[in-house]
């Protein structure tokens, strides 16, 4: 037998090597850490937010005329817009996501669209969601397939009675429906349990939901801390935030009752996040921003919705506490609404609308993507807000540089035949 001794040179290369390999180990470690405590959360405002109120573009030289009785006043009027820069500001609804404006945690992508340019709600909302390019082109959303690319210890829920399309697909995810729940039996779960036990489908969904059940417990715990140790301020509405139907003359300021529960329905979606090995990535659905009739400006209808949503957002930005700085939010719609009023005060079904994006980190800066005015030759089909930016662009930035996921994954599995449209660049700090 032949023994080979080494060379005190290559004794320090193989120290040298080991050592390398280690630092290596180490770098990725850290590295996968930082990418599990990042969190998104997805926000879809139901029914074609207005974006030109949501963001006015105020000074635009065609905006207020355009606009008429529903147009938000100037940045230092009564009721003004409340300033981003020389042209944006945010509806004077939005106090709270103003705040994080002005310290760089929200930014607005004003003349964003999904491909579909069909106006109508349903082929609209599954274009958003699927990310498709078409219209009922697949029955999965692109945050479940996001899932799937991110790997299986990632954890995800919905916000609502029921999941929407962005989160269905192969990719378990957790729901929760906000409100009270009923009395039963505490017998029940350990019944169900045995007998389910052996059950392959029903028995996992069973232990899966009362886990789910389990956090919402720590969850609304936690939310109650967070809303008693918060200051008095006021916020906003949706659905599973409860939206009141649309009297013909909204109140000039929503029921406090209402804002509670808003503000308590984000801190406890912060709750479930902030667990330990809880959710990573949420979806929340609001409704009722269908705005035809007596849309209002300042104030009125979708002035009242807007502080519900302002009221969410303080709720799950407090109950995140640190995490915030490792969380984005992002808000969109299915479509915008026309640039002109109509005859009932109200804005019928448009083209592109305003995405809001906000976060710790999320990166400061100005708008993202160009806005193309709203000069009568720049309208989409002489009614609309042009649309500059794809809602994909946006959603792909966001998945790649906050949550680790490669290009390539997103150009054909995640936003199916999307190759041609290329991430949004420096959203993530």
């Amino acid at each position: 037998m032949t023994v080979q001794l080494l060379t005190r040179r290559q004794a320090l290369a193989g120290v040298a090597g080991f050592s390398v390999a280690l630092e290596a180990m180490a770098t990725n470690a850290t590295a996968d850490t930082a990418l599990a405590r990042r969190k998104l959360v997805v926000v879809i405002c139901r029914g074609g937010l207005d974006g030109l109120s949501l963001s006015p573009p105020v000074g635009d030289p065609a905006y207020a005329r355009l606009r008429g009785p529903i147009a938000i006043p100037a940045f230092a009027a009564p009721g003004g817009a409340l300033k981003l820069d020389d042209t944006f500001g945010l509806h004077p609804s939005l106090t709270f996501a103003h705040g994080l404006a002005m310290k760089g945690e929200a930014r607005i992508a004003p003349a964003i669209a999904t491909p579909d340019r069909e106006r109508s709600h349903f082929e609209a909302q599954d274009v958003l969601e699927s990310g498709a390019p078409r219209v009922y082109a697949t029955s999965s959303g692109w945050l479940n397939r996001a899932l799937g690319a991110m790997g299986p210890s990632v954890k995800a829920m919905s916000v609502g009675p029921t999941a929407p399309l962005v989160l269905r697909g192969k990719i378990e995810a957790a729901s929760w429906s906000p409100g009270g729940m009923a009395e039963r039996d505490r017998r029940l779960p350990a019944i169900l349990q045995d007998l389910y036990a052996r059950d392959p489908l029903l028995g996992p969904a069973l232990a899966e939901g009362l886990a789910t059940e389990t956090m919402a417990k720590t969850a609304l715990a936690d939310a109650s801390r967070t809303d008693a140790a918060m200051s008095d301020v006021e916020m906003a509405q949706g659905s599973p935030i409860p939206v009141p139907s649309s009297p013909a003359r909204p109140p000039a300021t929503p029921p406090r009752q209402g804002l509670d529960q808003a503000r308590k329905i984000g801190a406890t979606l912060a709750g479930f996040m902030v667990q330990p090995g809880g959710v990573q990535v949420a979806a929340v659905s609001i409704d009722n921003f269908d705005t035809h009739a007596n849309q209002g400006a300042a104030q009125g209808q979708l002035a009242n919705r807007l502080v519900y949503v302002d009221a969410f957002l303080n709720g799950l930005q407090a109950g995140l506490g640190a995490s915030w700085q490792d969380s984005i939010v992002v808000m969109a719609t299915e479509f915008g609404r026309t640039a002109h009023v109509n005859g009932t005060n109200g804005t019928d079904h448009g083209t592109a609308s305003t995405a809001l994006i906000l976060g710790g980190a999320l990166r400061r800066g100005g708008i993202v993507g160009d806005w193309p005015t709203l000069q009568q030759a720049r309208l989409f089909e002489s009614r609309d807000t042009y649309p500059t930016l794809d809602m994909r662009a946006l959603f792909k930035g966001l998945l790649r540089d906050h949550l680790g996921i490669d290009r390539a994954a997103l150009d054909r599995s995640v936003f199916p035949e999307s190759a041609q449209i290329a991430p949004v660049e420096r959203l993530v700090a």
